[in-house]
């Protein structure tokens, strides 16, 4: 099942570490920028549009 994990680049490493530890490793990362929870409804509004192209991209291309 197609799956985008939204995280931000604050948390690659950690999120990378995260899928090999659970064998994840073809779950593709949606990478938005750092931070999130000290941002207005237009900052969040625009994390939103940052990560919607790559969404997109995971959720539509085919797995192998």
């Amino acid at each position: 099942m197609p799956t985008a994990a939204i995280i931000t680049a604050a948390f690659l490493h950690e999120a990378d570490l995260q899928r090999a530890a659970l064998g994840a490793t073809g779950l593709d990362a949606v990478v938005i920028t750092h931070p999130l929870s000290t941002l207005t409804d237009a900052e969040i509004q625009a994390r939103a549009e940052e990560a919607a192209p790559q969404v997109v991209a995971i959720l539509t291309t085919p797995q192998a």
